[in-house]
């Protein structure tokens, strides 16, 4: 009897324990939302943001519904575009949590740590540079190149390494088709491809219910292997180095002790952690610029 009872609180147990559930961390940018292709409707004064952004948040509650619709779940959904209040967090799926403002340290980042299971990153866009991209960029216009550990990244890069520090995979990628090419040179990952650039400045779009569609089946595909989910290897002490937009730029950021010069524009440091070099970075792309 007693062999009995002790298998049955141990079958609870179990039980218990695969019903845990999932913790997923949204990170959502604007420039790659399925349904946004001029650069006025990624600015708070421009034509059409409004739309831009009931189309964001309509796609955070597309990506929601799928996750729920594989079991349980805790979401935090970041706000991660200009100064990170566009969501319509009032017409989010009332299932997440929600994090705005970007007058936080970590940015894109914030609210990440190694409590959760994975990370998806919800209309993002290329690197800074990047030919054909639709309004790349990386962080600000103050930087025209950044590295972490000798690969070149932008901000789905250096927010994918940052995961990879904490030990937790990025699962799903959305943005425009140069994105979903980039961050899959960098490490393998479901992505969605939410239209093509004409230039930099352009797109040829697809219909945002048909996105929001791939969304959905991806996010749902990326949780059924989410067992063999590998987070990105990251290297620390971690080593940075960023292109500015002038030399003056990389003059006022030589002010900062340990700093390296590479060049007129380029400086160089090496962080003790990941957490510590993406604070630094940050502080640069944000404050560094005029």
């Amino acid at each position: 009897m007693k062999n009995l009872v002790l298998l049955l609180l141990f079958s609870c147990s179990l039980s218990y324990g695969q019903q845990k559930p999932l913790k997923i961390f949204i990170s959502v940018d604007m420039e790659g939302i399925g349904g946004i292709g001029t650069p006025k409707m990624v600015s708070s004064s421009g034509k059409d943001y409004a739309l831009g952004r009931k189309l964001m948040t309509a796609e955070v509650n597309a990506v929601v519904e799928a996750i729920f619709e594989q079991g349980d779940a805790e979401i935090l959904v970041n706000d991660s575009h200009g100064d990170m209040q566009n969501l319509l967090h009032v017409e989010l799926d009332p299932r997440v949590e929600y994090l705005q403002s970007n007058i936080k340290p970590l940015g894109m980042v914030q609210g990440l740590d190694a409590s959760f299971d994975a990370v998806i990153f919800i209309g993002y866009h290329t690197r800074a540079g990047t030919e054909n991209g639709f309004l790349s960029h990386t962080g600000s216009g103050s930087v025209k190149g950044l590295w972490i550990n000798g690969t070149e990244v932008g901000e789905g890069g250096l927010n994918a390494h940052f995961a990879g520090a904490l030990g937790v995979p990025v699962i799903l990628a959305s943005g425009d088709k140069a994105f979903a090419e980039q961050i899959q040179e960098l490490f393998p990952i479901k992505t969605v491809s939410t239209k093509e650039a004409v230039g930099s400045s352009a797109a040829r779009m697809i219909h945002p219910e048909k996105v929001r569609e791939l969304l959905k089946a991806q996010t749902k595909a990326a949780l059924r292997g989410l067992s063999k989910a590998k987070p990105l290897t990251v290297k620390e002490p971690t080593t940075f180095r960023i292109k500015l937009a002038s030399p003056t730029h990389a003059d006022v950021v030589m002010s900062i002790p340990g700093m390296k010069r590479i060049d007129g524009f380029t400086i160089e440091y090496e962080a003790e952690s990941m957490d510590s070099a993406y604070r630094m970075i940050r502080i640069i792309y944000k404050y560094i610029k005029w």
